[in-house]
Formats: structure tokens, sequence, C-alpha cells
């Protein structure tokens, strides 16, 4: 399967409140561990780290939380539509779907989400 394959409309889908509480819940455990091991393939980093910032917030909308819960749930999901452990390529699906979920939400990650990005970045890289 590639890339082209992915329906991201279908992933993207932003889900009722109970699938939002639950992709939080998953997304908030399981973050930090797959982005470390991931920072080196995704070019967008930054933005990944603010979008996951944009996602917890609850001043953010229900849509755009429920589109970056939906992404980044699928970027953290140990079984994806290709092998990670293919480095760069097995990135690949992950990093199509957070550039597009970025794409339908970017007027809605404000600078205090890139500003908390910046302070984890910085942390993990101590």
């Amino acid at each position: 399967m590639t890339t082209d394959d992915i329906k991201f409309g279908e992933i993207l889908l932003p889900g009722d409140e109970k699938t939002q509480e639950r992709r939080e819940k998953t997304v908030r455990a399981k973050f930090w561990p797959k982005f470390r091991r991931a920072v080196r393939h995704v070019p967008f980093g930054r933005d990944v780290v603010a979008s996951f910032y944009c996602a917890i917030d609850p001043q953010t909308p229900t849509r755009v939380r429920g589109v970056l819960l939906a992404a980044l749930g699928y970027f953290i999901m140990p079984a994806d539509l290709v092998p990670d452990i293919l480095a760069v390529v097995g990135f690949s699906d992950d990093i199509a779907v957070l550039s597009t979920a970025l794409a339908m939400i970017r007027g809605h990650i404000h600078e205090r989400h890139y500003q908390s990005a910046d302070r984890a970045l910085a942390d993990q890289s101590e």
C-alpha cells in the first residue's frame, strides 16, 4: 500500500466526544515516546509538537481538536500502513497524514502552542 492509497478523509475524521476523549488519553500517553523515536524522520517536528499542544488545549475548537487527535493517534499507532522500522520510508505515511491535518487546521495553531513546543523540544534536547 502506498501513501496514495491512504484515505485521509477517513483517518482524519474528528469523531464524537467519546472518541476524542479516548484518542486524547492515548495521545497524551504515547506521543512523546513515539516522537523521540521519529524526530529525525519528521521534517516539521516543531509543527507536530505544536499540534500536540493545540490538540490538548481546551480553547481549541472541538472539530480542530478531533482532526489533530486523529492525526496524532495515527502517528502513534504501533501498526500502521507502512512499518516505521523501514526508517524514512516507514514514516512517509505518518508524515502524509500529519501534513494533511496541519494544512486543514493551520490557522488554529497559535503562538502559545509554538512556545509550548519550543520549551518541550528544548527539554528533550537536554
